[in-house]
């Protein structure tokens, strides 16, 4: 039987990535309306020896399908490009879920507490002006907008506040490792020397691997670490980013694929699921990516709502929390009228904003620089000209001749 690598058997574009992305969104809810409906921990984190909780395994997914594409993206781009590209996919869709969160969701609740309007729009260090600039750049500095949901959702009630978007801290640590790329790509690693990528991969394992015997030791020997998030996403990126740099040689195999899942399945029961599992899973994610039936490859192809649905699933469970549907129906209609919610959200967001956003990818630093060195050297070699044409008429007027 003839081998068929990694990259031939996701065929581009041609896979079921969307519904992988997809599923990962929804499970990132799933996870949520436990303590945000009001019925505590997850059950998923005790059945991974508290390893992972089901959206922390959602969010790793995220991260390996996001190295990976993100590196072939970088593998046809300079730096300038590849930055843009990657703010235009993730800032605009994040500042609008902002100005949601403040001025449409915040405004709405604030009112239904019957307090007068003004009083929402004033300033102080928990407004929602606050709200905008404190989490502008991806650093969350401020999550919940005065007091709302604080004593009005189980969540709030718990004593873990009310955050109106408790899902986008991840966003800063998955941009870092955007800049970390773009480095690789100002050093021409990805085209000269691709073998640092494994070896960077490498680097995190082992990081990882020591923080799992002894917490924070990492840090110690490299003080990049000191932020245990960096490992933990990082790591799972950069498997991401490995497996696209050599997803010509990586086979596809249905076996390989299969023993995968399992391995990470059973390393999530008996342990060991934050260093080797990491590996196991990301090669599952891209296994079914390529495996699930051709007619389901349509899905997310064109329109990718499942950053949306990221986006915005805490925000309506939060909504919905704060509407008493929990109580009153219990957690499977909960968990389905969030996805139906946070998905309408998502179609506004990409028709709206991001697939606006990315049609401007070719646009401006989009072009590359070789593109603007060109430019800049022909309004210089045109500027030239102009000067030397001026130079020969006058030499042909002869001397003393007057100019205006």
């Amino acid at each position: 039987m003839r081998s068929v690598s990694l990259r031939s058997a996701l065929r581009g574009h041609q896979n079921s990535l969307g519904v992988v992305r997809l599923v990962l969104a929804a499970a990132v809810i799933f996870d949520h309306a436990f303590p945000l409906g009001g019925w505590g921990v997850a059950p998923f984190l005790g059945l991974t020896k508290g390893q992972q909780s089901l959206g922390g395994l959602a969010v790793l997914g995220f991260l390996a399908v996001s190295g990976y594409l993100v590196t072939k993206s970088a593998m046809n781009a300079d730096a300038v490009q590849f930055l843009w590209r990657r703010f235009l996919r993730i800032f605009p869709a994040f500042w609008l879920v902002l100005l949601v969160g403040a001025f449409i969701v915040g405004p709405l609740i604030w009112i239904s507490y019957g307090r007068p309007l003004a009083g929402y729009f004033s300033f102080g260090p928990d407004s929602p002006w606050s709200y905008l600039y404190r989490n502008f750049y991806l650093t969350i500095g401020q999550y919940q907008i005065w007091d709302l949901l604080v004593t009005t959702t189980p969540f709030g009630v718990d004593g873990s506040g009310g955050p109106i978007n408790g899902s986008i801290w991840t966003l800063r640590y998955e941009f870092l490792c955007y800049l970390l790329m773009a480095g690789l790509l100002v050093l021409g690693v990805l085209k000269k020397a691709p073998a640092v990528v494994p070896a960077i991969t490498g680097v995190f394992f082992v990081g990882q691997a020591i923080n799992q015997v002894t917490q924070g030791v990492a840090g110690e020997f490299f003080p990049f670490f000191n932020d245990p998030w960096r490992l933990n996403f990082g790591l799972i990126f950069f498997i991401g980013a490995t497996l696209a740099v050599y997803s010509d040689k990586i086979p596809f195999d249905h076996r390989f694929g299969l023993a995968a899942g399992v391995g990470s399945l059973g390393l999530l029961v008996v342990g060991g699921f934050n260093t080797v599992g990491y590996v196991l899973f990301a090669y599952f994610i891209f296994y079914a990516a390529a495996a699930l039936p051709r007619r389901l490859q349509w899905i997310g192809q064109k329109n990718d709502y499942s950053y949306g649905i990221y986006l915005y699933g805490w925000v309506a469970q939060q909504v919905l929390a704060y509407l008493g549907v929990p109580t009153a129906w219990g957690y499977w209609p909960f968990v389905a009228l969030s996805i139906l919610l946070a998905a309408g959200a998502a179609w506004v967001s990409w028709h709206l904003v991001e697939k606006r956003a990315m049609s401007l990818k070719e646009w401006g630093p989009g072009r590359g620089v070789a593109h603007w060195v060109a430019v800049i050297r022909s309004r210089s070699v045109g500027r030239d000209d102009r000067t030397s044409v001026v130079a020969e008429e006058e030499a042909a007027s002869g001397p003393g001749t007057a100019r205006s």
